[in-house]
């Protein structure tokens, strides 16, 4: 999902959300900004949860151009590593941004912080140079052992799997 309002300054608008009325700010005006794609208007709202869908689309069963829901998000956000497996916050993606709880108060807020990872965070810095990437692991990685979490399958997630267009998959 390239877009221009998703660089760096929006990733630390979401990261210093909690801290910052200019933060708040920021990412309220970015994500409720438009662009036109193929004579179609779409908020960048959109387009994140397009793309936040977009990678769990075999998992909560959407349709190319649906948009991740609070549950879509809070069911998958869980699976996300940073770099390698684990249950520390070191690696566990959620928990690593300070994210204890997914709910229709914040679940845009996480999908917008990983969409911005992706585009222009440490993420998208970091692929680059082989040193970090975003995983999805399986189902329900908390209630695994730990030999259970050693063994999962995980994918590797880059940006150019996200879509480039509009709403189109």
């Amino acid at each position: 999902m390239a877009h221009p309002l998703i660089d760096r300054r929006f990733y630390e608008a979401i990261l210093h959300f909690e801290e910052s009325d200019e933060a708040q700010e920021t990412y309220y005006r970015i994500m409720s900004s438009t662009v036109e794609r193929r004579g179609k208007t779409y908020s960048v709202r959109d387009q994140i949860l397009r793309a936040y869908a977009m990678l769990f689309c075999d998992d909560i069963g959407a349709m190319p151009g649906q948009l991740a829901t609070a549950e879509d998000v809070e069911a998958t956000a869980d699976r996300l590593y940073v770099g390698q497996m684990g249950f520390d916050p070191k690696h566990w993606y959620r928990m690593r941004y300070h994210f204890p709880v997914i709910d229709e108060d914040n679940y845009e807020r996480f999908a917008a912080l990983v969409i911005a990872d992706l585009n222009a965070g440490p993420l998208h810095e970091s692929a680059s140079d082989g040193e970090g990437m975003l995983l999805v692991g399986e189902l329900n990685p908390l209630t695994m052992s730990a030999e259970e979490r050693r063994n999962q399958k995980l994918r590797t997630v880059s940006a150019g799997e996200l879509p480039s267009e509009g709403g189109e998959a």
